[in-house]
């Protein structure tokens, strides 16, 4: 039986491939049978086996096959819920360079149609085989390896095409085109389990995970908070330490403050502009059904930095932060800079103010805001500290 919360995109997916690659090594005969309808797959987070339905598998024409499942994430609103996932997996073709033994490169993924991709890699392959960047976490590519190299022969090279027929409608509601990842969804689950952002235990699993952090010998005192999966798997890459991470869903404030009680003294706030101005105005649980007041916020701040007229009606109507702040760029780049400079710094201290409504805390909270390139945007005054003190490269 699957949690009640139901798996991450990456298990499903996983699931289709060990379908695929079950089919694809069997005989014809053996090919032909019936299928297991609940294989059990090590999800690796938590760890150990658990049965993971599947659909369908069949060998192709071609030395191919295709494993077929559909997502479950369990309770509650989920737009990829019963999304068919489709892996097309083969051997690496003649002629190619052989996979190196103990280099983990015998196993090649593309991108498939409905997949996302990262926006900066395409070269018009995608969803042909071609070249650009799919975008996965570092947990999706492991539960494939863990779960596929026992069933692949030694030596030989394994090819998998990742297919969400639905994939690419879907996308367009959701803010993957905010973190640079186009033509579909991304598989950035970063454990097996679905965890709801905006959900009352999520907070508990979250606080919980914060105290034993900070119960630990050899706590450092240094945290870095994040929403989402975007940032969980962008903040790596962007040169913070994995090991400060904490995913915090919707609920800032709570752990903001529970932070400060757990002996957190240098906190970063690390998010998507678009997201985490919200705190500027005060806000400081980020779900869209709680508030909004996104344009309210940036016009507001806007006017403090003079903006006026026309120029300040067009912030306030565009459709997102990231619409607004480049659309002023274009007229008066030196002010849009200025404005997410003040945003940075106006989310850092209505975050301090906030803390210090609930005690007498040495924390010292900084904001590191990306934009829809996945690039560094802006940080506010202790940010910028704060990002030196973690040792982030370009800090």
């Amino acid at each position: 039986m699957t949690s009640p919360s139901g798996f991450t995109l990456p298990v499903w997916v996983a699931a289709a491939a060990r379908a695929a690659v079950q089919a694809l090594v069997a005989g014809p005969d053996q090919a032909a049978g019936p299928l297991d309808p609940a294989p059990l797959l090590e999800l690796l987070d938590p760890p150990g086996l658990r049965p993971v339905p599947v659909e369908a598998a069949a060998r192709l024409g071609g030395g191919t096959a295709l494993g077929i499942s559909r997502c479950q994430p369990g309770e509650g609103l989920d737009l990829t819920r019963d999304l068919a996932i489709w892996v097309w997996a083969s051997a690496w073709p003649a002629g190619e360079a052989p996979p190196r033994q103990g280099t983990g490169e015998w196993l090649r993924l593309e991108a498939g149609e409905g997949v996302g991709v990262h926006a900066g890699s395409i070269d018009g392959g995608a969803g042909q085989g071609g070249s650009s960047e799919l975008c996965l976490s570092n947990y999706a590519r492991q539960l494939l390896d863990v779960n596929l190299r026992p069933l692949w022969p030694d030596g030989e090279g394994l090819r998998l095409r990742i297919i969400f027929p639905q994939g690419r409608r879907l996308a367009e509601r959701t803010s993957n085109a905010a973190f640079g990842v186009v033509d579909g969804l991304a598989l950035i689950g970063t454990q097996a389990i679905v965890q709801r952002s905006a959900a009352p235990d999520q907070l508990e699993a979250c606080l919980a995970e914060l105290r034993q952090r900070a119960a630990a010998p050899g706590f450092s005192g240094n945290l870095v908070v994040v929403i989402g999966e975007n940032g969980l798997d962008l903040a790596p890459r962007l040169g913070l330490p994995a090991e400060l991470l904490l995913k915090a869903g919707n609920w800032l404030g709570p752990v903001i403050v529970a932070a400060g009680e757990a002996g957190v003294r240098q906190l970063i706030l690390f998010g998507y502009h678009g997201k985490l101005i919200k705190l500027a105005g005060g806000i400081f649980h980020t779900h869209h059904h709680l508030a909004d007041g996104r344009a309210e916020i940036l016009t507001s701040l806007a006017a403090l930095e003079g903006v006026s007229g026309e120029p300040l009606a067009q912030l306030h109507g565009a459709a997102t932060v990231e619409a607004a702040l480049a659309g002023l760029a274009l007229l008066d780049p030196q002010l849009a800079a200025r404005l997410e400079q003040r945003l940075a710094d106006t989310i850092e201290q209505r975050s301090q103010a906030y803390l210090a409504r609930y005690g007498d805390f040495d924390t010292r909270v900084g904001a590191v805001l990306f934009d829809q390139a996945r690039q560094l945007r802006a940080c506010g005054s202790e940010g910028k500290r704060l990002l030196q003190a973690f040792g982030h490269p370009l800090g």
